[in-house]
């Protein structure tokens, strides 16, 4: 097992990341029970929870606000998979990212203490979000 999809599998580790690209981790869950979800976010709240919503296949009592957001990330129940690594792309800064950071901050700490990885990355080739890398990346 290479280390990224070792670290992708523990819970304790679970959390809110930033990447590069996503090569790296789409070839370390290859063949893997993760459950991967490609999100691209748009500007604004309802566009971000649109598109969650979408990549998720959120249930349709899904209220479309930052609570029912919160509410859906920490139950999953329509979701099959070991772990659950969220990919996002297209972030943007502003007061919405910041309140969507939060909420994935908190799905990530309740699935850790249930024993579940639960990992919200987010693809920033420029590395402009004050997020923590997910893994350090070997120099081309």
């Amino acid at each position: 097992m290479s280390k990224l999809r070792e670290r992708l599998s523990d819970p304790a580790r679970s959390g809110v990341y930033r990447t590069r690209h996503a090569r790296d981790i789409l070839d370390a869950l290859a063949g893997s029970e993760h459950d991967i979800a490609s999100i691209r976010l748009g500007k604004g709240k309802q566009a971000m929870l649109a598109g969650i919503a979408v990549a998720m296949d959120f249930p349709h009592w899904f209220g479309a606000n930052w609570d029912a957001l919160e509410e859906c990330l920490t139950d999953l129940s329509w979701r099959k998979g070991a772990g659950q690594v969220l990919l996002f792309s297209d972030a943007q800064e502003g007061d919405d990212l910041g309140i969507l950071l939060d909420v994935l901050g908190s799905a990530a700490e309740f699935w850790c203490e249930r024993g579940r990885p639960f990992f919200a990355v987010f693809v920033d080739p420029s590395e402009a979000l004050a997020l923590p890398a997910l893994y350090k990346e070997k120099q081309a």
